[in-house]
């Protein structure tokens, strides 16, 4: 009885990530064509003690293959403690031909990178903001293929995708396989016209859908979701404005973390704001991921403290680690084209991650960048 009821839940949950496979495929791979860029871009990075992370991040700028005069640097600074401002005020006075500006957060709400974003963007001087972190790294391209994807969708908000550089040990390549299921569901429910996710490492929209949307308003009181609820607003305000740009040449990478502490502070800085979702699907695919990981612990502990047989748990295993596996794999092609690592380890390591994640967002608090939520 036991095991038809969780074979249920796995099945649920089976049919809905083949909806996100299908999904995914429907959402077409762009190519940027050679041609004049036009648009003038807002590049807003909102940062705090990022002195190690900085200088990638901005030599990357430097590269990108965009003219200087269509694109302007806006840093705020979160009250750093280290030495971060001073690296860019020294980058800024030694790449004068660049357009930087570096201003101090001011604290509004409960969300400091929120803050920082609605300091920013009364003083953009384009249309067009673009938002990343500084602990990434942007591709030649980034804005080249952006400028080619809004002049030809027509669109307000562009949501783009985000890998990780050069994973390393398990716990990068743990990462970079549950990063690689975030980004696979992200673009599977655009393509089921049901977007409700996105990353603040590589998002764009015009300032004056920021304005008519009322900005963060509505979630100031959470930390994290200066991305995910300003796309959901979007998507249920104006549908047709909003889409995801799937281009190998629009990746941002960013670091993963090189702790398991860290780690689980981060996963559960962004499950703390599931609940507070606006998109329905949002909602259930959540509660749906959640079960069938939670069905997965408890057959394994029900395996080793009563007669739940091992058999029944392969076999939840089993269909689980299936569907999973296709749309890991599709989504890791488009993101890196590299070989999956840990697959299986990091497949039986997950459920009882995630349960853990979910759960402590419930009822605990976390401690990010020296703060506490």
């Amino acid at each position: 009885m036991i095991f038809l009821i969780v074979l249920i839940f796995i099945l649920i949950y089976y049919v809905t990530v083949l909806q996100l496979i299908y999904g995914f495929k429907k959402v077409p791979l762009f190519v940027a064509e050679k041609s004049t860029p036009e648009i003038f871009f807002s590049i807003v990075v909102p940062f705090r003690d990022e002195a190690e992370n900085l200088p990638e991040l901005l030599e990357s700028f430097r590269k990108l293959d965009y003219p200087v005069d269509l694109f302007e640097l806006i840093l705020i600074d979160d009250f750093s403690k280290d030495n971060s401002v001073r690296m860019v005020y020294n980058w800024r006075m030694a790449n004068g031909s660049y357009q930087v500006t570096l201003l101090e957060n001011i604290k509004i709400s409960g969300s400091p990178k929120k803050d920082a974003i609605s300091r920013a963007v009364p003083i953009v001087k384009s249309e067009w903001i673009v938002t990343t972190d500084a602990d990434c790294v942007v591709n030649a391209n980034w804005l080249r293929t952006l400028d080619a994807f809004i002049r030809n969708e027509n669109v307000a908000m562009v949501a783009g995708s985000v890998s990780y550089i050069h994973p390393k040990s398990f716990l990068h390549h743990f990462q970079q396989l549950d990063l690689t299921s975030l980004q696979g569901a992200t673009i599977g429910s655009f393509g089921m016209n049901l977007g409700f996710m996105c990353n603040g490492a590589n998002f764009a929209y015009t300032k004056s859908l920021f304005q008519e949307l009322g900005g963060f308003g509505g979630n100031n009181n959470l930390a994290s979701g200066d991305d995910v609820f300003l796309l959901q607003k979007a998507v249920a305000k104006f549908p047709e404005k909003v889409k995801y740009l799937k281009s190998e040449t629009n990746i941002v990478l960013t670091k993963p973390e090189n702790s398991w502490k860290t780690l689980f502070n981060q996963r559960v800085r962004w499950a703390s704001k599931t609940g507070s979702y606006q998109s329905v699907f949002g909602k259930d695919l959540a509660v749906i991921v959640f079960t069938a990981n939670l069905c997965c612990t408890m057959a394994f502990a029900l395996c080793l403290f009563s007669n739940f047989c091992w058999l029944e748990f392969g076999i939840l295993f089993s269909i689980k680690f299936s569907i999973d596996a296709i749309l890991l794999y599709k989504t890791n092609q488009f993101l890196t084209g590299k070989r999956l690592r840990f697959l299986i380890l990091g497949s039986l390591f997950y459920p009882f991650f995630c349960v853990a994640v979910a759960l402590y967002a419930m009822f605990g608090k976390y401690e990010w960048k020296g703060r506490k939520f």
